[in-house]
């Protein structure tokens, strides 16, 4: 049997299909850590979110000569606090708006069907399509709207699911965030024993490298998506667009997604102005223009800088696969994933760079 290295690199790749053959023939061993790893990932995800959003609030206090557990609580609380001033400030608006989102939406949507065919009937729009062809897509779109809206209504055994999945969220992440800010700062120790003694300074480093990339993404994302949703809220409220509060957070929480997510966030902003009038979707997409630049100019250079320091193109096909892949969860998981591996990559690269030079003034001593 060949023993050169392409044959061995052969043998390795057959060996791990193999391995994957074998797994999808006893999947019920694995059954019960798929399950157990779906049910607990969002608690986790939420709580490492959070946990990187109150560590640096933990580390001030805790230079205050304050303990950490004691920290910890005043941080919950002064949360508590902040999430019940806002739920008595906007909570009443934000179901008022959503109340009555819920009860003109089948106006809103005859009243797109309307627009939609009032556009048609413009010269430059009738020159470039025709006109069954637009009725034909603007029936498409409203029956789209009015199966979704059937099939969300009818569909109550899911939601059920979903509100009991929020829940559990709930109540498991304060003891999950607990401890992970309690004793966030031994899990490297932790990790760093099964290293050996020699590669525990290298593994250290890039333990380092690859909270720091989280860290400076986490928290500098939430804040520049925060930044954005205000901006949108203050210009829909200026320009007195319908639903401003429900469409401003809409896009603060689209936003945290690269490239991707500003441009979710417009659609509904961009369908409620086009049912109103041309000259306020005008309005809205000034409002976002101006949102917008300010947060590429402004806001994200001095929050974010370039912390992951990803070009835009490969964020952009990162954020293609992922969706494919994996959804929403896809789009929120593709860079932090990714700059996570680049730093284990970029490391080991080194590291094996460092080896094999070690290696080559070993066997060349004379050089």
């Amino acid at each position: 049997m060949p023993q050169s290295k392409p044959f061995r690199v052969g043998y390795g790749i057959i060996l791990i299909f193999l391995i994957i053959y074998l797994g999808t023939k006893v999947d019920f061993i694995f059954q019960p850590i798929v399950v157990l790893v779906q049910t607990l990932f969002f608690p986790f995800l939420v709580s490492g979110v959070l946990y990187y959003l109150f560590r640096p609030v933990v580390r001030i206090l805790e230079t205050q000569k304050i303990p950490r557990v004691i920290s910890i609580l005043l941080i919950y609380l002064l949360f508590i606090g902040l999430i019940t001033l806002l739920v008595v400030l906007a909570g009443p608006l934000l179901q008022e708006q959503f109340n009555n989102l819920v009860e003109n939406l089948p106006g809103l949507v005859e009243n797109l069907q309307v627009q939609l065919v009032e556009l048609q009937k413009n010269p430059w729009v009738s020159d470039l399509l025709q006109e069954e062809n637009v009725e034909e897509m603007t029936s498409k779109f409203t029956n789209y709207l009015s199966n979704s809206i059937t099939s969300i209504i009818t569909n109550i055994a899911n939601f059920f699911g979903i509100i009991t999945s929020i829940i559990m969220v709930f109540v498991t992440v304060p003891f999950i965030l607990f401890y992970m800010l309690k004793e966030g700062e031994k899990a490297p120790r932790q990790v760093l024993r099964f290293l050996p003694r020699t590669q525990r300074n290298e593994g250290r480093r890039i333990l380092k490298d690859m909270d720091r990339a989280i860290s400076s993404y986490i928290q500098g994302q939430v804040l520049v998506s925060v930044c954005v949703g205000v901006l949108i809220y203050i210009g829909f409220l200026a320009i007195q667009v319908d639903y401003s509060l429900l469409l401003a957070l809409f896009t603060m929480f689209t936003n945290v997604i690269p490239f991707i997510g500003p441009l979710i966030g417009t659609i509904p902003a961009l369908i409620v102005a086009v049912i109103d009038s041309p000259i306020m979707m005008l309005k809205v997409i000034l409002v976002i223009l101006a949102a917008q630049q300010i947060e590429g100019n402004f806001i994200s250079p001095q929050v974010m800088g370039r912390t992951l320091k990803v070009h835009p193109l490969t964020i952009i096909l990162l954020l293609l696969v992922a969706g494919s892949l994996g959804g929403f969860l896809g789009l929120l998981l593709a860079v932090p994933t990714y700059a996570l591996l680049k730093v284990v990559v970029s490391h080991t690269y080194r590291l094996i760079k460092l080896r094999y030079q070690r290696n080559e003034e070993a066997a060349n001593p004379e050089k």
